[in-house]
This record gives C-alpha cells, sequence and structure tokens, in this order.
C-alpha cells in the first residue's frame, strides 16, 4: 500500500476553492447575460407576431382573390 503523504494547507484550499471560485464566476456571467437574453426573447417574440399577422393578412387575400375568380 502507499503511504500516506503530508499535503501542504495551501495545495488543499487551492483544490476546494479554485471550483468555488468556478462556480462564482459562472453565477456572476449568468446573471449579467440574463438580462439581455430576455430583451432578445422579448424582441424575438413581437417580431413572431408581426410576421404571423402579415402571413395572416397574406391568407386573407389569396382566398379573397380566389373567391372572387370562381364566381
Amino acid at each position: 500500500m502507499v503511504s500516506l503523504m503530508q499535503v501542504s494547507l495551501f495545495i488543499k484550499f487551492k483544490c476546494y476553492s479554485v471550483p468555488f471560485l468556478g462556480v462564482a464566476n459562472g453565477a456572476k456571467c449568468y446573471s449579467y447575460l440574463k438580462p439581455q437574453a430576455e430583451e432578445e426573447r422579448k424582441i424575438a417574440a413581437e417580431e413572431k407576431e408581426k410576421q404571423d399577422e402579415q402571413k395572416q393578412i397574406e391568407r386573407e387575400l389569396a382566398k379573397a382573390q380566389d373567391g372572387s375568380i370562381i364566381t
């Protein structure tokens, strides 16, 4: 068996603090980017509504033109 070694307290601290700092940095980036993503989703939803309206108008015009040709 391998005998246990004395590991420096500094090395232990580093091993446990680096993942914690990574999580803290990720949370900071997420909180910074979240409002921007919400704004982009809001703009995309508005654009989709406009496109849906335009498609609906085009369909109604096409139906109106088809109906007048048949009668």
